[in-house]
């Protein structure tokens, strides 16, 4: 177990309830990236996994509570861009004179 292991992780986690609040409050997708967040998800795991296969320690909960905060700002995008995309085809469906257009 290594303090800059740990301060690692504890910096990192500390970002991501800000970013599910964000995701929560404003539904939207801008400024976010699914693959970035699938490739940070993935880097947990790893850490997980390393953990597990050759140096098992109490860090392995940082490594797990990110990873699930992670999962859950991921569902949060999906969730995000579901909504766009039916906002986005409602507007679309919609006669023209509908919206106040003259």
């Amino acid at each position: 177990m290594s303090i800059f292991e740990i301060l690692m992780l504890v910096c990192f986690g500390a970002a991501w309830p800000v970013s599910i609040y964000k995701s929560i409050k404003t539904r939207q997708v801008a400024g976010k990236s699914l693959p970035f967040l699938v490739i940070i998800l993935v880097g947990y795991v790893a850490g997980v996994l390393h953990k597990l296969l050759f140096r098992y320690d109490l860090v392995i909960f940082l490594y797990l509570l990110n990873a699930l905060m992670v999962g859950a700002d991921i569902v949060l995008y999906l969730r995000n861009r579901l909504l766009l995309v039916k906002e986005s085809l409602a507007a679309a469906s919609e006669p023209k004179g509908s919206r106040g257009e003259a």
